[in-house]
């Protein structure tokens, strides 16, 4: 979980490097779930389904943060987790920006909750079975005490547990990005959940690939510095996940609209 292996390099390029996964292993990343339980569960059968027939190898699950809100099951992606068979599949969860507020609206920042409730959490608090029409007339503090009597707590420290960063091989996976022209060490975790336009428009490499949800597009980005893979589930019903073994990697999809 170190940033420590690489460092920045402003140095142009003199060709197309090639990345590298973690030798003798396998990496599957997906990206932001957002409550879609019924992605979700088809992206890892079909995980499960390529493992077996590709011979199953040191492998890792990564997901890359925001498994909550927006969509209708968060509680049911919680509980899907947390309950994994790892069948020699080690999971990495990381934490993104949507998991973050939630644990400041039900620690020191009750007064952050009518923010959250805007961008998803409404959603969230829904799938715990909070009367959500109730929140909007309840003082910050009542609303978030209400919210948090709702979540398991077990739910609570599985998402508490969930790591800023993984490395695998030449790949440094992070929820939103990092912060151009800092050393990879001192990186902030706000950048690391939360970045956007500075890390999204800068081609500067990095010492690393970076791999990461947040920003929604309509396909797989792949840039010779950064790989986005947040298609958007929650509006599109289209979820998408990373394959790395060796110096190949390519693209999972699974779409609501097939079979």
């Amino acid at each position: 979980m170190m940033f420590s292996r690489f460092r920045q390099s402003r140095a142009p390029r003199t060709g197309p490097k090639e990345w590298r996964g973690a030798s003798g292993a396998r990496a599957y990343a997906i990206g932001d779930v957002h409550g879609r339980l019924d992605l979700l569960e088809r992206m890892i059968a079909t995980i499960d389904r390529d493992r077996r027939a590709s011979g199953r190898a040191r492998d890792y699950l990564i997901l890359l943060g925001d498994l909550i809100d927006r969509g209708p099951d968060s509680r049911g992606v919680i509980e899907f987790l947390m309950r994994l068979p790892t069948d020699g599949l080690r999971p990495v969860f990381l934490m993104g920006n949507h998991e973050e507020m939630l644990l400041r609206v039900l620690g020191d920042e009750p007064q952050a909750v009518a923010q959250w409730l805007t961008f998803g959490g409404y959603e969230f608090a829904q799938s715990y079975g909070v009367e959500v029409g109730r929140l909007a007339v309840l003082a910050p503090a009542d609303a978030a005490d209400m919210i948090r009597a709702a979540i398991p707590p077990a739910h609570l420290a599985f998402i508490e547990s969930f790591a800023d960063s993984f490395t695998f091989g030449d790949y440094l996976f992070v929820h939103a990005g990092l912060r151009p022209g800092k050393c990879l060490e001192e990186q902030d975790t706000h950048d690391l959940r939360w970045i956007r336009e500075e890390f999204l428009n800068d081609s500067s490499d990095h010492g690393c690939m970076v791999v990461h949800g947040h920003t929604i597009s309509a396909a797989p980005e792949e840039m010779e510095n950064r790989i986005g893979i947040d298609t958007g589930a929650y509006q599109t019903g289209i979820l998408t996940a990373i394959r790395i073994e060796g110096v190949t990697r390519r693209m999972i999809t699974v779409d609501e609209r097939t079979a």
